[in-house]
């Protein structure tokens, strides 16, 4: 998974100051989500698959807050 892919999806779902936010939710250390980010390391192959789930859980709880028509 691409780093600009992290950083896009921890933007929309945390704000600018997403690291450890995402950091947190996906059960890694801000330091691991650091160098993911810096591409200093690989993230791994699981990464999107839990970004997927956080993705769907927001939009799950976003649908909820929506007022019924």
């Amino acid at each position: 998974m691409a780093r600009t892919a992290i950083i896009q999806i921890g933007e929309a779902l945390y704000g600018p100051l997403f690291q450890s936010a995402l950091a947190r939710d996906l059960g890694v250390s801000d330091r691991t989500m650091r160098r993911w980010v810096a591409g200093t390391h690989e993230p791994p192959e699981g990464l999107q698959d839990e970004l997927r789930a956080l993705v769907r859980a927001r939009i799950a709880l976003l649908q909820k807050l929506l007022p019924k028509r």
